[in-house]
């Protein structure tokens, strides 16, 4: 756990074991929250992955599985994103209740009621390449570098964007487009 990291109230903090964790290429992990970001869904292969019995989870803020070494800044741009009503991508480490990681290939939305109102949000997560893997890391890196240089959540995550902002310019036109770039490349 980092500092800018605090476990959600009557929640025993999970550490990092170092271990990774796969799942079948076959496979998708689902989930379903409410507004707030409330788990209201598990499928079971997010149960067994994140090493999580379902009544474990149901009821509990999705960041449960948030791993220490994933930037802040990525969440940030993922719920500015889907509070808007649109879909994103992105590649996102999980920490499970064992203290294993996994890595994930992420497809959130935004789920609408009758009257075109967002009432939750909807994941699928597939098992992203090594190849995809090897362009995120770096990248990741060097956000949680920059967020660690800050005292405070506010300003590591100010930084963080401003910094994934100049370095997704490098490549693409949005993080989006270079998300795009990098599933074309390595996930067909």
């Amino acid at each position: 756990m980092t500092t800018l990291e605090a476990p959600a109230r009557g929640r025993t903090p999970v550490r990092p074991t170092g271990v990774e964790r796969s799942f079948g290429a076959d496979e998708l992990i689902v989930s379903k929250t409410d507004r707030r970001g409330v788990i209201t869904y598990a499928n079971d292969v997010f149960c067994r992955v994140g090493a999580y019995a379902l009544d474990e989870v149901l009821g509990q803020p999705h960041n449960l599985i948030r791993h220490p070494d994933m930037p802040r800044a990525v969440f940030a741009l993922l719920w500015d994103t889907i509070s808007a009503g649109q879909e994103l991508f992105a590649y996102i480490n999980n920490l499970a209740k064992d203290g294993a990681n996994y890595w994930v290939l992420a497809h959130v939305t935004p789920s609408f009621d009758e009257r075109g109102q967002i009432v939750g949000y909807h994941s699928n997560r597939r098992r992203p390449s090594p190849g995809a893997l090897a362009q995120v890391r770096p990248l990741y890196t060097a956000l949680l570098d920059e967020e660690r240089r800050h005292p405070t959540a506010r300003a590591a995550v100010a930084a963080s964007s401003e910094l994934l902002t100049r370095l997704v310019a490098e490549r693409a036109a949005s993080y989006e487009d270079l998300i795009w770039s990098i599933i074309g490349a390595e996930e067909n």
